[in-house]
């Protein structure tokens, strides 16, 4: 059963316009995983039978179980958010007080998905001590969420497993099947804008998710990968498969920064024939 639901959050990196490309490079597979889940666009269309799913960043894991298990009380308290910009920063500047881990999970999802529909681009960034620090986003009318679609998004999400914390937490097995969508190699020293928690993705943590990706394959299980156009990414996955794709990109605040750009998806299987690199 399909259910009429889609992402519920802004996501920068989200997979939406790219979702023909993925679902035709996706094999068979017995059991789903998606360790960054961030905006959740593949997800939301494969709606896998079984599917496990993850993210370092814990308020917006919070905001995916609170939907599955609790979505009218969610509903209900999105109701209570005010449009503006005082009203933006008071609620913004919650997680500097010390109680803050005190609030409920109702109110910490409804929180996110406010600050995601308000704040600036729909950026999800922090600093080092993981305050959320985004601007306000002077927006018109924003809506923080469709209560239909999040009703909807609830019932699949009742069939899926949802984990808070780092993508080495799962333990392939053959017939699993990976998307991996990290944080990307910056490919300029201005592109690496955000960090979704407070200790960011470096470049060790690229090396490592490589040395999961290797283990993904020595398991038997297969993984699509997905990261910026860069010569540290080619060199990485140069004994994958590697292929070029366009994707659009709305992440400059000058509208002459956004647009194409290239992107690639590395598989350890045979993918599509396009620009491959052997």
């Amino acid at each position: 059963m399909k259910y009429n639901c889609s992402p519920f959050v802004k996501w920068v990196g989200g997979k939406r316009k790219l979702l023909k490309e993925l679902e035709s490079r996706i094999p068979k597979f017995e059991r789903y995983f998606e360790p960054f889940i961030g905006g959740g666009a593949l997800l939301f269309h494969l709606q896998p039978e079984k599917a496990y799913i993850s993210d370092i960043n814990s308020e917006l894991i919070n905001l995916y179980k609170t939907i599955r298990d609790d979505v009218e009380n969610l509903i209900s308290d999105l109701e209570k958010h005010i449009h503006s910009e005082e009203y933006f920063y008071e609620i913004r500047n919650l997680d500097r007080k010390d109680d803050f881990e005190k609030a409920s999970n109702i109110f910490r999802a409804s929180r996110f998905l406010y600050l995601n529909k308000s704040a600036f681009n729909g950026l999800y960034r922090v600093n080092r001590k993981g305050e959320f620090n985004v601007p306000f986003g002077r927006y018109k009318n924003p809506i923080y969420a469709i209560p239909e679609n999040l009703r909807e998004c609830s019932k699949f999400l009742k069939k899926v497993e949802i984990r808070n914390g780092d993508f080495e937490k799962f333990s392939p097995k053959e017939g699993d099947f990976f998307y991996l969508d990290p944080p990307y190699f910056p490919v300029s020293e201005t592109s690496n804008f955000t960090s979704y928690s407070k200790d960011g993705f470096s470049f060790q943590e690229q090396k490592r998710l490589l040395d999961f990706a290797k283990r993904i394959d020595e398991n038997g299980g297969k993984f699509l990968l997905s990261n910026s156009y860069s010569d540290e990414v080619l060199e990485f996955y140069k004994d994958f498969e590697i292929e070029v794709v366009e994707m659009g990109r709305s992440i400059n605040n000058k509208g002459t920064g956004r647009g194409k750009v290239k992107e690639v998806l590395v598989a350890n299987y045979q993918i599509e024939e396009g620009n491959l690199f052997s």
